[in-house]
């Protein structure tokens, strides 16, 4: 139990370190990513005005529809198309890309994949 919180607290520390440096404007916000042991979830967020743009999650009615597991890497590519859509309908080219403190690989890694080849420019 105790090397779980650990990790968190460590990934924490990480996340704040990043965010220092990352901002997000209205003309590039920040696509940030949580994933738990369940889901994933990527938000698009305006840190100038404080506000969340649009979002996507294993949980959301968009996801829920198909038979895949909430945790895993093909999840991940699906969430990431599903962000892609909100994110061409809010007229946005270029983003921040903020991994929250995980490492870019696997799940993260397949988000961003997925934005680069629809065309954002992370």
């Amino acid at each position: 139990m105790a090397r779980t919180s650990n990790r968190n607290y460590l990934r924490k520390k990480r996340q704040l370190r990043m965010r220092n440096r990352l901002r997000g404007t209205a003309e590039r916000p920040r696509v940030s990513i949580f994933k738990s042991i369940n889901n994933i979830s990527v938000q698009l967020i305006d840190d100038a005005a404080g506000k969340t743009l649009c979002s996507a999650s294993t949980t959301s009615r968009e996801f829920k529809g198909k038979q895949i597991n909430g945790a895993s890497i093909q999840a991940a590519k699906e969430i990431g198309g599903i962000f892609v859509q909100k994110i061409k309908e809010a007229n946005i080219e270029t983003v921040v890309f903020d991994r929250s403190g995980y490492k870019y690989h696997g799940k993260v890694k397949a988000v961003a994949e997925t934005l680069r080849a629809a065309g954002i420019k992370l």
